[in-house]
């Protein structure tokens, strides 16, 4: 197995390649407004870091979010574009999911909270039994108007970080961005377990800052 993960659910535009048993390489940047720019090199240079060639890829697996609408569909979209030219399968995965693995590969044991920047003073957020057992979320919400069960949790995530108040403990040392290569392994792991893993459609939760304008001028023919 060629494993080839993306994630663009947070300002983390990130890819990564995984063998089956380990990570075998990750590139990628942080900037909320260039997930479009940055994800294709991504994927070039941690298939260059890897030594592998793009049609070695078996399978694709890619964050479904939630997260804003722009920088999530770059994601999706791409790992569709790739699964069709190399006619292989794609896999979602929650990205809050995968950072709560992340979170559980670097030390955290459950139960916690893990809470991503949703813009509009509001949090995408997921409550865990442990790294790998979501008991509620994903959801959308003002940190402040969380479940009281939520918030007393150790919270993780750039949106704990953001709205600390509304939290009892923030963990700064643990990831604050989904990591693809943390999206990868945990993929790995529940393909190697033959549980199922998501279609990859993306997790919007709400619908998207751009209207279409009301009350079109009228323009007739001369």
């Amino acid at each position: 197995m060629l494993l080839l993960a993306l994630d663009t659910a947070t300002p983390a535009v990130t890819a990564a390649l995984h063998d089956g048993r380990r990570v075998l390489a990750e590139a990628g940047g942080t900037d909320a407004r260039r997930h479009g720019e940055l994800l294709l090199p991504a994927v070039d240079r941690a298939l260059r870091e890897a030594g592998r060639a793009l049609g070695k890829v078996t399978a694709v697996a890619v964050g479904t979010g939630p997260g804003p609408y722009t920088g999530l569909r770059v994601g999706l979209a791409t790992a569709a574009a790739l699964g069709t030219a190399l006619g292989i399968p794609v896999h979602g995965v929650g990205s809050l999911d995968a950072l709560a693995y992340g979170a559980g590969l670097a030390g955290l044991e459950g139960p916690f909270t893990v809470a991503t920047d949703a813009r509009r003073k509001e949090v995408y957020w997921a409550r865990f039994a442990d790294a790998r057992t979501r008991l509620d979320g994903p959801a959308v919400a003002r940190a402040a108007d969380l479940p009281a069960d939520a918030r007393a949790l150790t919270a993780v995530g750039a949106g704990a970080a953001l709205y600390r108040d509304a939290f009892a403990t923030v963990r700064d040392d643990l990831p604050a961005h989904v990591s693809a290569a943390a999206l990868a392994s945990l993929a790995a792991e529940r393909l190697a377990a033959g549980d199922p893993l998501d279609a990859p459609r993306p997790q919007y939760l709400r619908r998207p800052d751009a209207k279409v304008p009301a009350g079109y001028k009228a323009v007739t023919r001369a």
